[in-house]
């Protein structure tokens, strides 16, 4: 329990300190990168190569087309996994190419 009020204190400096310099928003999108392979596990993450965030919107690289349509179909759960993760509703959309 400890651990995770330091934890979570580190986080919340951290951002009070990007925020303060203009970067919190990148940062937060960003996130869904960094946790991207934790989230949506190993089998997918070995088909799939996030890309970078802009305005909301997390790009997503997918090797095969199967790989993209069944991503599409799972896409509002992923979503949700990511921005709970990040703590905050970051993620609006995400696209698969």
């Amino acid at each position: 329990m400890a651990r995770r009020r330091t934890e979570k204190h580190i986080r919340d400096s951290l951002l009070a300190f990007l925020k303060s310099i203009g970067l919190r928003d990148h940062f937060e999108e960003n996130l869904a990168i960094a946790f991207w392979n934790t989230t949506v596990g190993k089998q997918i993450a070995e088909h799939t190569d996030p890309q970078k965030v802009t305005q909301g919107i997390l790009f997503v690289k997918v090797d095969n087309d199967v790989w993209r349509n069944e991503l599409t179909y799972m896409k509002n759960e992923i979503i949700q996994k990511l921005n709970r993760k990040i703590g905050k509703k970051v993620i609006q959309e995400i696209k698969f190419y």
